[in-house]
């Protein structure tokens, strides 16, 4: 039987294909958009627990952490969203909607992939559980964030070596463990192929 085109997050909880990312505990979890600490300025998940991931994501996740742990100690995985519903998504996109930031979100009817549970936003934390300066914040829209424009932001002294060395090792730990970077945002990573999974699996809503 194939699998439903659209799932429930109301479902997710005990879906056998997703897992809570608090059962993953070398991993440090602020999921920004259950906060006012995000572009918009106010929680929009709504009350819905949104951290989880599909488990093949979720397992690579602990991959990523392991092999973070072992190349360089003192590091950890700090996740910043995972699973995001396309009600979520919907009104994200309505904040940026008919502005040039548009280009920062998925169009909802093309849907993002982490409404299917396999993109996740992470960043880096330091030994003392500070997050390591990566050159831009979370969901800072300018070209300060976009992997594309490293080497030019380096040379024009807006990016220095140590914010470059610090997304190198976030990028190291999430490419070896299956995920695929965007050349947008450094903090945002797909895992397995996007078109496979927009055409294979369900999206949450």
């Amino acid at each position: 039987m194939n699998a439903p085109l659209t799932l429930l997050c109301e479902d997710v909880p005990g879906h056998p294909d997703f897992v809570h990312l608090l059962s993953l505990p070398e991993l440090d979890l602020d999921l920004r958009y259950a906060t006012r600490d995000n572009f918009v300025g106010r929680a929009v998940y709504g009350g819905l627990d949104c951290a989880w991931l599909r488990r093949e994501a979720a397992t690579g996740l602990q991959q990523a952490a392991a092999w973070l742990a072992a190349h360089q100690p003192g590091l950890r995985l700090r996740v910043l969203d995972a699973l995001r519903p396309q009600r979520v998504q919907e009104a994200l996109y309505q904040e940026l909607a008919g502005t040039p930031l548009a280009i920062y979100l998925a169009h909802p009817e093309r849907g993002s992939i982490h409404s299917f549970g396999m993109a996740v936003d992470v960043t880096l934390l330091d030994a003392q559980g500070q997050e390591l300066d990566m050159g831009s914040g979370f969901d800072e829209m300018d070209a300060l964030s976009h992997p594309e424009f490293e080497a030019e932001l380096l040379a024009q002294g807006r990016l220095t070596h140590a914010q470059l060395q610090a997304r190198g090792w976030l990028r190291a730990a999430m490419r070896q463990a299956g995920f695929h970077p965007i050349t947008t945002e450094w903090w945002h990573f797909d895992f397995g192929d996007r078109t496979l999974v927009r055409a294979q699996l369900p999206r949450v809503l």
